[in-house]
């Protein structure tokens, strides 16, 4: 009899499948060729692939497909049986793609982005029953994320875990239309959701931004949350198509350029795995950035082979700044500002003392070097360009007024270096001029060349001196492994009109180095010396005298010796 019951259930389903209501999964995007050029061996068209999860047919009349900008045309009536697979495309690609598999059209089907799109699956109600955020790095292949190779799922039954259950796919055609993927494995979502980031929309609203997607109902919790400095949380919710953002409205206003913590507790992802640790984050009104706020601190414009440029930059006010209200640029062969590009599509706050790093690949960035925030890195589908030799690096506010510019040049880079492929320059002191060489440097070897996302290998703030001159340190090593690699003489004089010369003199009294000629000096500032002599070579190890001769036009005059040892861990 019970045999019976489930054959009787089971043909009122095929026979009435319009009565089946998906619920949120139970129809997924599996796949996605959002670049089909090049062609490998599938048609040149851009598609998405459905999979049912459930175990019931599911008719599919009246969805849509979206993006973040457009709506497909509603789907005809299909029924879509249990564990399988169905091809969604434009209407110009329906007869390539039905001798693939199983395939329906849609009309405006949209046109995805090669970099990065949020893909949609509605109902014919309008309710998300899954969405893909994608991003060019989920390919994780240099070759494959150039075109003609899909994206594929991994673990179907794992659908919302973001680019950690997604890899380009490994069938020799490129894709795997209308049948089980050629990644498919099982994997199982053990990790627990993440709290990113969060910004303020208004000074009574905070958007929170989660690694993955979190279950809508617990995520909308106003309970889950908390603020510290008094603030209260009035109501949460989630925000679709991804579920992966949630929208927090506050009892009372933020006020300007204040540093709040925001935690959550109790949210789950959709595996129910709960959020343990990771779970706070910085927040604030942003303030408007003015020249100097945001600096240019490194650089790396001579990336090795199959890597990228990347620029940092830093934090050096007091305020909380937004990255998606500056723009990176260079300069064009006539010298006006060019290829202006925003650091971020959404709001993107950078506190004091923090960095923010731009690069056209985030995974690449992190194969080739040590980052220690990798949630201070954004990629960018394009940099401008920075030339190997020499070049420009902007930044500019929202208003088109230049906050920082460095006209970088590779002779910049320390003096003994063979090959500067892949060594990033270090700025030495963010409240010292961008534009003076001397605050520049290789970043040390044993910092592996670049630090992007924290403080710099060669960073040295010079501290205020009561004497005319200081020599830091008095031991120095250069040997570019990032410690002492550099020795500065840092100078004050309390009347305008000085001139300086400094002569550096080996132990047997002998002038090795002329460092300075006739320089005219400001009330305060330094010089560096990189231990190598007037024709670029190394210097031996030992003691060294420095010579200053400080004098004006009105015959004052002044001299200082100081004494310094040059050392070196390989002669």
């Amino acid at each position: 009899m019970k045999k019976k019951k489930i054959l009787l259930i089971a043909f009122i389903y095929l026979a009435c499948p319009f009565v089946i209501k998906a619920q949120q999964y139970g129809v997924i995007i599996d796949e996605l060729m959002a670049d089909p050029s090049p062609q490998i061996g599938l048609p040149n068209h851009e598609w998405v692939e459905l999979k049912n999860t459930t175990l019931l047919p599911i008719n599919l009349s009246g969805w849509k497909i979206g993006d973040a900008g457009s709506s497909s045309g509603p789907m005809p009536n299909f029924i879509l049986q249990p564990d399988s697979f169905v091809i969604v495309c434009g209407t110009s690609a329906i007869a390539a793609m039905s001798g693939l598999g199983t395939a329906i059209a849609v009309t405006s089907f949209p046109s995805l982005d090669n970099n990065g799109d949020v893909v949609s699956l509605k109902d014919n109600e309008g309710r998300t029953i899954h969405a893909v955020a994608y991003t060019i790095e989920w390919y994780d292949n240099a070759l494959k994320k150039d075109g003609g190779w899909s994206l594929e799922m991994i673990d179907t039954n794992n659908p919302c875990t973001g680019g950690n259950n997604w890899k380009a796919s490994i069938s020799n055609s490129g894709g795997t239309p209308g049948k089980k993927n050629s990644v498919n494995a099982i994997n199982n979502d053990q990790l627990s959701p993440r709290l990113q980031r969060a910004w303020a929309i208004d000074n009574l609203t905070i958007v929170l931004l989660f690694n993955e997607p979190v279950d809508s109902l617990k995520a909308a919790v106003s309970s889950n949350y908390s603020l510290d400095n008094g603030l209260t949380i009035l109501a949460a919710s989630t925000i679709g198509p991804v579920f992966d953002k949630v929208q927090l409205k506050l009892g009372m206003p933020m006020q300007p350029n204040t540093v709040y913590i925001v935690t959550a507790n109790n949210v789950t992802d959709c595996k129910n795995n709960v959020i343990v640790g990771f779970n706070n984050v910085k927040v604030g009104m942003p303030g408007d950035a003015a020249p100097d706020d945001m600096i240019v601190n490194e650089i790396l414009f001579n990336p090795r082979a199959n890597a990228y440029d990347y620029v940092e930059f830093y934090n050096n006010s007091d305020k909380i700044l937004d990255a998606s209200h500056l723009y990176v640029a260079n300069r064009n062969t006539n010298h006006a500002i060019n290829s202006i590009t925003p650091l971020s599509a959404i709001p993107w706050l950078v506190f004091p003392g923090e960095y923010v790093v731009v690069t056209e690949e985030a995974a690449s960035l992190l194969r080739e070097y040590l980052v220690k925030n990798s949630d201070w890195v954004l990629s960018l589908s394009s940099l401008p360009s920075f030339p190997d030799d020499e070049g420009y690096v902007l930044l500019l506010n929202y208003q088109g007024e230049i906050l920082d510019e460095v006209d970088y040049r590779d002779d910049w880079h320390f003096k003994l270096i063979a090959d500067a492929e892949g060594v990033a320059l270090e700025r030495i002191d963010p409240n010292k001029p961008s534009q003076d060489a001397d605050n520049w440097h290789s970043a040390g070897s044993t910092a592996g060349y670049g630090t992007p996302s924290y403080k710099n290998s060669q960073s040295k703030q010079l501290p205020g001196i009561g004497a005319n001159i200081e020599l830091t340190p008095k031991i120095f090593s250069p040997d570019n492994d990032g410690l002492d690699d550099i020795a500065t003489i840092q100078y004050k004089v309390y009347e305008p009109g000085y001139v300086a010369n400094i002569t550096i003199f080996d132990a047997t009294g002998r002038p090795v180095r002329n460092l300075v000629r006739n320089g005219i000096l400001a009330l305060s500032g330094y010089w560096n010396w990189d231990g190598l002599d007037d024709r670029g070579r190394k210097l031996p190890v030992g003691p060294y005298v420095i010579f200053t001769e400080l004098f004006n036009l009105q015959g004052k005059k002044v001299s200082f010796k100081n004494a310094i040892v040059l050392a070196r861990k390989y002669q």
